[in-house]
Parts: C-alpha cells; sequence; structure tokens
C-alpha cells in the first residue's frame, strides 16, 4: 500500500477522507448513489481544469487565465457546437493551438507566464462575451447524456474522477513524452543541453493543457446545460489551489496528477460541507482558503520525507 499511497498523496488522501466523513456525519442522507453524485457532480469540471493547471505549474508557471478560457469553451459548447459542429469542433481545436502558441511565445521571447496569462484571461474574457453576450445557449444532446448518465452501483461523477486521474498520471508520470515535459519543468538548462526544443516542449505542454481545459468547458456545459461568459472564473484560483492541495509543487516539475484530482474533489466537498453547516456564502471563500492553509501548513510536517518520496 505505502508503494502507492506516497507521502505526497497521503495529505491530500487524508483530507478528502476527512471531509468526506464530516460530511455524512452532517447529512447521512448524503450516503448514496444519488447523494454521493451530487456531491462530486460539479467536482468533474474542476477536476479536469485543475489537471490543466497542474501542466503548466509543472513546466514552472502558472496560468491566470484559466478560468476565462473555460468560460469561453463553455460559449463556444453551448452556443456554436449544438447549431454548428463542424465550426464548433474547428473553433474548439483553434483554442487549443492558440495554447499551443502562447507557450512557445512564452519561452521563445522569454516573457514571464503570470504577465502573459493574466493578460490573456482578458482576451479570452471578451471573446466570450462577443460569443455569448448574455446567460443562454445549450448543450449537445450527446454531452448531456455522457455528463448525467447513471452507471449501475458506481455514480457518473466517480468514474469520471477516477479515469482523469489514470489518463493523467499515464501521460504525465509514466510516459516518455511526460517525462520530458517534467524535466523542462525540472531543470530547462539541462533539457537544452541534451538537444531538445524547449520552444516545443514548452509548445506541447501549453497545446496539452489546452486540452484538458477544452474538456473542462465542455464538462461544465454538460452539466449545467448552458453557457455563461462568466460561469468558470472562479477556476483559476480553484485549479490552482487543487495542484498544491494534491501535493505539487510551484516549482522543479513536482506534480501530482492523482493528486491533483483528489485535491479538486476535497475543494468541491468543503464546498458542500460549509453549505451543509449552513455558512453564508459570502465566508465560503474564505473558510475554502483558511482549509487550504491548515492543509498546507500540515505539509510543513511531513514535507522531508514528501521529498524522498
Amino acid at each position: 500500500m505505502t508503494r502507492y499511497i506516497t507521502p505526497r498523496l497521503a495529505l491530500p488522501v487524508l483530507s478528502l477522507a476527512v471531509l468526506i466523513v464530516a460530511v455524512f456525519w452532517l447529512q447521512p442522507r448524503a450516503m448514496s448513489y444519488v447523494g454521493i453524485n451530487l456531491l462530486f457532480n460539479l467536482a468533474v469540471p474542476i477536476a479536469l481544469a485543475t489537471v490543466a493547471q497542474m501542466i503548466i505549474i509543472m513546466v514552472n508557471d502558472i496560468d491566470l487565465s484559466m478560468g476565462a478560457f473555460v468560460s469561453l469553451i463553455a460559449c463556444i459548447t453551448a452556443a456554436i457546437l449544438p447549431a454548428n459542429p463542424t465550426l464548433g469542433v474547428l473553433l474548439l481545436m483553434g483554442c487549443v493551438l492558440a495554447y499551443a502558441a502562447l507557450g512557445a511565445l512564452i519561452e521563445a521571447r522569454q516573457l514571464p507566464a503570470i504577465v502573459v496569462t493574466l493578460g490573456m484571461s482578458f482576451v479570452w474574457g471578451g471573446a466570450a462575451v462577443l460569443i455569448l453576450p448574455s446567460p443562454g445557449g445549450s448543450s449537445p444532446s450527446w454531452l448531456t447524456a455522457i455528463m448525467k448518465a447513471k452507471p449501475p452501483l458506481v455514480p457518473m461523477a466517480i468514474i469520471a474522477s477516477v479515469l482523469i486521474a489514470l489518463v493523467a498520471h499515464l501521460l504525465i508520470m509514466r510516459s516518455g513524452f511526460g517525462v520530458r515535459l517534467r524535466a523542462l519543468g525540472g531543470n530547462v538548462r539541462a533539457v537544452s543541453r541534451a538537444g531538445r526544443s524547449t520552444v516545443r516542449l514548452r509548445a506541447m505542454a501549453y497545446g496539452l493543457a489546452g486540452f484538458f481545459a477544452v474538456l473542462a468547458g465542455m464538462a461544465l456545459v454538460g452539466l449545467t446545460t448552458s453557457g455563461d461568459a462568466n460561469i468558470a472564473l472562479r477556476y483559476t484560483l480553484l485549479s490552482i489551489a487543487g495542484v498544491i492541495l494534491g501535493g505539487g509543487e510551484f516549482t522543479g516539475g513536482r506534480v501530482s496528477p492523482v493528486g491533483a484530482v483528489i485535491g479538486a474533489l476535497t475543494l468541491t466537498l468543503a464546498g458542500s460541507f460549509l453549505s451543509f453547516l449552513r455558512l453564508s456564502p459570502d465566508w465560503q471563500i474564505g473558510a475554502q482558503g483558511a482549509i487550504l492553509i491548515l492543509v498546507l501548513a500540515a505539509r510543513l510536517i511531513v514535507r522531508p520525507s514528501a521529498r524522498r518520496a
């Protein structure tokens, strides 16, 4: 068991377990197929956005436009994809390519990612308003059918979360492609000396992050059945918090795909927990921040063993 649950992963697993026990203690009726599905349903798009942010953080950058980008994808999915599928798919593919080009630009010109992505957040936000000026649109029927499917025994939200964690783990931790991307975050100079194009690698990292962000926007529309230019603005901070809560670090290419998904689930469940406590929504964001700080403080205790893992 210790081979699979490393010290880096132990804290997010423990945090999620404590919250699950607390939620079930407050609301025993949530301990059912429907209850678990409702608790974790909205965690699926957040988990996808967290994996996208994790890939950016893995190469020592940070993306402040994640929420605006996911909102843009939601607008394209709700406003264009149902009426004109070909145009919708082309636009979604164009968004992934635009993200890859952004990564190439940052590396080629040695621009600070935090400034570039902050600027791009206004570009994505403006494009989203142009496509969908007011909340509306509709979800493609096939997308709604996938996101609201009811498989036997295990809720769809749990199956989707496990699949996201598994795919991200195999891609980032078990493939040669993932090793090269982590090496870019670990020691970019060594990667360059080894003859690898750092511009190409950073573009591929951003393109992969853009792909997961596109899936996040589509999943969100599949659940809400409509789009809005502001629908996912909170995803920027939630995705960063999910990565850190899941054992990732801002430098050195040290990330945990499974931990990132667990971090996203924990943050989603924290929102439900605070609602069950009847805490005002105005206080919930602050309370979620306090939970994150407590977990980060606890990481200081396990940090030495986590670094050895």
